[in-house]
């Protein structure tokens, strides 16, 4: 298992170990002691499992504020996901910047999304199944959303969207803008 680093350092791309022979493959998607080697140390209490049946599905971008933010693992199992991480921490040298990567089923890579993010992601494929570790449990009280396509983020959707409506949520539809969004989300050195 590697981690790989992406433009935003706490923004990590694992690549399990997969061992494959005539009867197909096995593969590790978490361990706590090799995670602690990798640098996370999160301690991940829920697990939660999405499907999403047409492709230019949009999730995003969802977080919880404080004191019930989440760190997340994600993963896709079935289909493709752009996946998107963004800083939503206020005083970040990185803040408002946003991370992409292409995650599948054939890939078999994971995003870490640490808290003071915001996540999302959109489906490439139909019938995309995305299943995802957080370190604390829902809370609806602190469940929030931002705008997915907040022009002052500009998170770049792959050229996706272009052309065609995205399928939403009601609630994504609605969702505000970061400016207007009651996100409380610090940087702490």
């Amino acid at each position: 298992m590697r981690a790989i680093k992406t433009k935003i350092p706490e923004v990590l791309i694992i690549e399990p170990d997969c061992y494959g022979d005539h009867r197909g493959w096995f593969m590790e998607t978490y361990s706590e002691p090799k995670f602690k080697e990798l640098g996370i140390t999160a301690h991940f209490v829920q697990d939660n499992h999405s499907m999403s049946a047409k492709k230019g599905t949009v999730r995003a971008i969802h977080f919880q504020n404080n004191p019930m933010a989440q760190a997340k693992l994600v993963r896709c199992t079935n289909g493709a996901v752009i996946d998107v991480a963004v800083d939503l921490r206020k005083g970040s040298p990185t803040y408002k910047q946003w991370v992409s990567v292409e995650i599948s089923a054939e890939n078999k890579r994971q995003v870490y999304v640490p808290r003071g993010f915001g996540h999302g992601f959109i489906a490439l494929t139909d019938n995309v199944e995305f299943v995802y570790k957080v370190d604390n449990v829902y809370s609806k009280e602190h469940d929030r959303g931002i705008r997915f396509d907040d022009p002052s983020i500009g998170v770049d959707w792959g050229g996706l969207l272009d052309g065609i409506e995205p399928i939403l949520s009601e609630k994504d539809r609605n969702a505000p803008l970061l400016e207007n969004s009651d996100c409380n989300f610090i940087y702490e050195v």
